[in-house]
């Protein structure tokens, strides 16, 4: 998503499709490392894996041997092509070793729509798309992806507690074109760090199920860092599956 500023220059806020784009498509117009400067990272969003609340079954070890002895008959549904929803669900299946029935939507919206409408079985979405339909028991929750429970959603286990080696998150950074002023880069690193300890902000990302990044974390050597250990982690999970965006 882009943002512009008043003051002239254009800030690129981005996540996890930043270092999925090189191994998703084989071929890109722009260069994620070489063709943005870093501001700093805002936030890493926990996944859950929820399914209709009808769903059979009732825990994650229940759903794992559920999915293992019904294969494709299990509907899964994902935002589309290289979201964080699609790439779970990579994850889940290769865990499993076993396929279900992939279900792309253009968006987590109509996607979470035809779970609780109880068309598709399940899906593993950010906290938050899902958080506040877990709350209102609209959705069978079974376990969030993060090595820690979330403090609000503290009855949601981990999936490594339901025995899944499983852990994936959105991370979420701020970058500005390449070749911007080093001055102006550090004015911006400056203002996300501040924006990041505002009181409004921190309540508001702990509703959704998130938290700000530390002032570590926030700074461009932290994106750079970031950006290139994820392009190497997800381009082996994406050759190993074999699945293109192009």
């Amino acid at each position: 998503m882009a943002v512009a500023p008043n003051d002239g220059y254009t800030l690129l806020l981005h996540h996890i499709g930043m270092s999925t784009a090189p191994t998703l498509y084989r071929s890109l117009p722009y260069d994620p490392i070489t063709d943005f400067a870093p501001i700093g990272l805002i936030t890493s969003v926990p996944m859950t894996l929820v399914a209709r609340k009808d769903f059979e079954p009732n825990t994650l070890a229940e759903l794992a041997a559920y999915i293992k002895a019904n294969g494709e008959n299990v509907t899964y549904a994902n935002a589309g092509i290289g979201s964080a929803s699609q790439l779970c669900g990579m994850l889940l299946m290769d865990a499993l070793d076993t396929q279900m029935t992939t279900v792309p939507y253009q968006g987590a919206g109509p996607a979470m729509t035809d779970i609780i409408g109880g068309q598709i079985d399940m899906i593993c979405d950010q906290t938050t798309n899902t958080t506040s339909q877990i709350r209102a028991g609209e959705v069978k929750a079974y376990g969030v992806t993060t090595l820690t429970r979330l403090p609000n959603l503290p009855d949601l286990p981990t999936v490594k507690e339901g025995g899944l080696e499983i852990e994936i998150g959105v991370w979420h950074g701020l970058y500005a074109p390449a070749g911007t002023d080093a001055a102006i880069i550090a004015k911006l690193e400056a203002s996300l760090q501040k924006a990041l300890t505002n009181e409004t902000v921190v309540s508001r990302f702990a509703e959704l199920g998130t938290l700000p990044v530390t002032a570590e974390e926030a700074t461009p050597a932290a994106l750079t860092q970031t950006t290139a250990s994820q392009i190497e982690l997800w381009r082996a999970v994406i050759e190993a599956a074999g699945v293109y965006a192009d």
